[in-house]
């Protein structure tokens, strides 16, 4: 196939890098976006790094935002993957409305505007692929300090009717709702006990980083040929 271009926004996670090396090895062009970690994605022995270019803007602030969108608005994305988990270990009882329009516009407004614009291009190729990552918190309330977090991630649930109207232009869009990964998110949420956690996953163990990207991969590139308008949830069972 000819070379496809995806925004990964989010990538310097650990689900990140691992999506950002199976696009990769599957001859995309990869554009991937981080705030601060851009040392945790360099770190990592990528292949076909020729096709890879690292992306900077926090998302917090509007100028850097504003530049960024700008950047992207003139290259022609076939997918993009919003990876974004801004944590700030807000509980509900201490939250403010500046906290929780924080945790809103990382991780779900900015992502949306971004999509909202790569719409036009897809639709003139006639291919788009966009995924949302929302969180297991979503269904449970998440923990005690994750309620900015899992409020956020509730708005990616939402799928405007004029993006579902889209897959007759061949523009698939859809949520995936993740529960727990070994990864390193965990030690960045107070009191957060992941063994007496994991114990409530019917499948007893946490995901593992590949077993989320494969998913990933399988539904934002053009291996999805019929899923659009779902929330699809791979948490163990839960």
């Amino acid at each position: 196939m000819n070379k496809k271009n995806i925004l990964i926004l989010g990538a310097s996670s650990d689900i990140g890098q691992k999506v950002i090396n199976i696009f990769l090895q599957n001859n995309w062009r990869v554009y991937a976006h981080y705030n601060s970690n851009l040392k945790n994605i360099k770190n990592n022995n990528f292949l076909f790094k020729n096709n890879l270019e690292f992306l900077k803007s926090d998302f917090s602030k509007q100028k850097e935002f504003t530049k960024f969108s700008k950047f992207v608005n003139k290259i022609h994305f076939h997918s993009c993957i919003n990876l974004i988990g801004y944590i700030d270990n807000v509980s509900f009882k201490k939250t403010t409305i500046k906290s929780l329009v924080k945790s809103i516009q990382i991780n779900a407004l900015m992502p949306l505007i971004i999509q909202r614009d790569m719409l036009k291009k897809m639709e003139q190729k006639k291919f788009g692929r966009i995924l949302n990552i929302s969180s297991i918190g979503v269904k449970y309330g998440g923990s005690e300090f994750t309620f900015n977090y899992s409020y956020s991630k509730h708005c990616l649930e939402y799928v405007p009717r004029h993006i579902r109207k889209l897959a007759k232009s061949n523009i698939l869009c859809n949520v995936l709702r993740v529960g727990v990964v070994n990864t390193k998110i965990h030690k960045k949420i107070k009191s957060k006990n992941i063994s007496k956690r994991v114990k409530l996953i019917p499948i007893k163990r946490m995901a593992t980083t590949n077993e989320i990207s494969d998913i990933i991969f399988n539904l934002a590139s053009e291996k999805n040929s019929y899923i659009s308008g779902e929330v699809i949830t791979i948490a163990g069972g839960e």
